[in-house]
């Protein structure tokens, strides 16, 4: 069921029936390069990020990341969402595509939707974003969706310096 439609997209909750998507998305080379290998190499591994990353955060938060899916064929195309991540003050969105559909407009078309959706329904007055200052298309949308630019920053864990984006 949807939570969010768009013209072209439907926007749900991601269930353990998705788990060949996923495999499929978070070792896809756009993944790998810019948001990073999280080691889900099986099906079983892919079932385990779903129940434990956004599935508990719809039962902790009340929001996570999300299925999109195009509405005329319900093939998967990718994800966006938001995340609560301890590092942050604020929520930050998130976005990814399967490579076949960059370019075509629906990770904005699916971030500006989440963004009104947190802002509107969730009630969630400011928004962040982190991506590495490598990533031009998404620093790109990020713009477009009317988050600025705040600071670099570095996770404790990570040797890689973010830029971290909000909204006003």
């Amino acid at each position: 069921m949807a939570i969010i439609e768009t013209e072209r997209i439907m926007i749900r909750r991601l269930k353990t029936a998705d788990t060949s998507f996923i495999l499929e998305l978070v070792n896809s080379p756009g993944w790998l390069e810019f948001i990073g290998d999280r080691g889900i190499k099986s099906v079983p591994d892919a079932e385990h990020y779903i129940i434990n990353g956004p599935m508990a955060s719809y039962e902790k938060n009340g929001f996570g990341l999300y299925l999109l899916a195009l509405k005329q064929s319900h093939i998967s195309i990718g994800m966006c969402g938001l995340i609560k991540r301890d590092e942050l003050d604020h929520p930050d969105i998130g976005f990814a595509l399967l490579p076949a559909y960059t370019g075509k407009g629906y990770a904005q078309e699916a971030a500006f939707a989440v963004l009104q959706y947190a802002q509107e329904t969730l009630g969630i007055k400011k928004i962040a974003a982190i991506t590495l200052e490598k990533n031009g298309r998404s620093i790109q949308l990020l713009t477009k969706l009317g988050l600025l630019f705040e600071k670099k920053i570095q996770f404790a864990d990570k040797e890689e310096e973010l830029m971290l984006f909000g909204t006003v």
